[in-house]
């Protein structure tokens, strides 16, 4: 039967595009989850166009095959795992800028496309796409399907603030078309974000239309050392009070900050006596039209932080800053690298983000876990590395985690997804009015059931 089904596959899209065990490239059946759970998919497919997507939906349809869809393979969640028997759908090559329209500040691009490719394209438009996850070799695709965020969050916002329409392949081979390259729209149901964010279980994105803004000539990353996290974390409603738009706005605890910059190999040139008395750090990205106003911002920034205890404010050198937030964004391979059992993304209100982590601190005590973090301070979405080998400790210490946050008003996911990692408390806290809307969501678009199974509120084991 396998070979029937591919050789069926081979027909519809050429040998060259069909992968089979034991040739997959191991790469291609996971994600930067640190969870693996070993499948056999019985293919990955690399279609070249919206047709070829058409003719694989059908032929799953048919069938009754599993589609996971991949992009880059970038994320955290376990969203991209594939199924045993299913297939891995990659959008690698389809990953060309369609078009680009720089009066109206819009490009339309196909979902293979990563982040630094797009930046590439747009370098000599005086435009550019702002939303920066962390990871530029991340696909257009991939950022669609998590709705991810980033350091930039705090002023430019996440993917859906970015996202004006989409082309996607519904689970029958339908071609759905919504949204368009218009910024406002007052016609019916709003399709394009719901499609955003629902991790590939709704649809296939094979078209994506991004609004784009200016890009700014003139930055400057400004570096502030506390004796305290709390202070830090209740600096930020400060500073965004002040209108002062921060690009990014970022909080690293002490241990995160000596990590990054050790593995970086950065000396950001702290003189000693401050640096022994700091404990935490504020990263700020200031970004404006002239010199004059960047200046400003600076002399308003640094007497703002230094009214609120910081011990000094250092405005590093081009390089340096750049290095710093490359550095951070680093975070993750940083924690992996350590040894860090999981990886959490909780979203609070920007003003709770205080008592969130003193709660926390509280919790790894009860739970006898170590954490360590760094986060969008300015969003309210916090990172924390948890270290606890003990599967049941670290299993209860989450939840407790996540229960918190979103007590507070929080989510559990802030930009990473939920996936298969953090899919049992998604089901424990989403209220069941919520969890069966958004059941009957996913039958109308996909009632077999084969796009991205056994995620978000499919609760059945994963075979």
């Amino acid at each position: 039967m396998s070979t029937h089904l591919l050789n069926e596959l081979v027909s519809i899209l050429g040998e060259r595009h069909v992968t089979s065990a034991p040739n997959i490239n191991p790469d291609d059946l996971h994600d930067e989850s640190l969870h693996p759970e070993p499948r056999e998919p019985l293919a990955v497919v690399r279609p070249q166009s919206r047709e070829d997507v058409v003719a694989i939906a059908k032929f799953s349809a048919t069938h009754g095959i599993p589609i996971t869809a991949r992009g880059s393979g970038t994320g955290l969640s376990g969203g991209s795992k594939p199924i045993n028997g299913g297939i891995v759908l990659s959008f690698a090559e389809m990953n060309q800028v369609i078009s680009i329209n720089t009066s109206d500040h819009v490009a339309v691009v196909q979902p293979g496309i990563t982040l630094r490719e797009l930046d590439a394209a747009l370098a000599t438009t005086g435009l550019h796409y702002p939303v920066y996850p962390g990871e530029l070799s991340g696909s257009l695709g991939g950022n669609i399907n998590t709705n991810a965020g980033g350091m930039r969050a705090v002023r430019h916002g996440v993917t859906r603030q970015h996202v004006l329409g989409l082309e996607v392949v519904l689970a029958n081979g339908e071609i759905l078309r919504t949204g368009g390259p218009v910024v406002k729209s007052s016609s019916g149901y709003d399709l394009t974000q719901l499609l955003v964010g629902s991790e590939g279980t709704l649809a296939l994105v094979t078209e994506i239309t991004l609004k784009l803004s200016p890009r700014f000539d003139y930055s400057a990353t400004v570096l502030v050392p506390y004796a305290t996290l709390d202070e830090v974390t209740t600096t930020v409603p400060a500073i965004i009070s002040a209108g002062l738009q921060p690009s990014i706005l970022e909080y690293l605890d002490i241990l995160t900050m000596s990590s990054v910059t050790s593995r970086a190999n950065l000396e950001l040139g702290i003189p000693q006596d401050v640096s022994e008395r700091s404990l935490a750090y504020l990263v700020v990205v200031l970004e404006t039209r002239t010199r004059e106003q960047l200046d400003r911002d600076i002399e308003d920034l640094g007497a703002l932080v230094l009214a609120s205890g910081a011990l000094d404010v250092f405005v590093l050198p081009d390089g340096s800053g750049q290095r710093l937030i490359e550095a951070r964004e680093q975070a993750f391979w940083v924690a992996k690298e350590a040894g860090a059992h999981e990886i959490i993304d909780v979203v609070v209100p920007r003003s709770s983000v205080p008592a969130y982590l003193a709660n926390i601190a509280t919790l790894a005590t009860k739970y006898e876990s170590f954490i360590a973090g760094c986060g969008h301070v300015g969003d309210g979405n916090v990172h924390m590395s948890v270290f606890q080998p003990d599967v049941e400790k670290r299993d209860a210490f989450l939840l407790a985690l996540f229960t918190l946050g979103v007590e507070m008003g929080g989510a559990i996911s802030g930009e990473h997804g939920i996936g298969r990692d953090k899919q049992k408390p998604f089901l424990v806290l989403t209220d069941e009015v919520n969890l069966a809307v958004q059941r009957r969501i996913k039958t109308i678009f996909d009632p077999q059931n084969i796009l991205n199974p056994y995620r978000l509120t499919d609760e059945r084991p994963l075979p």
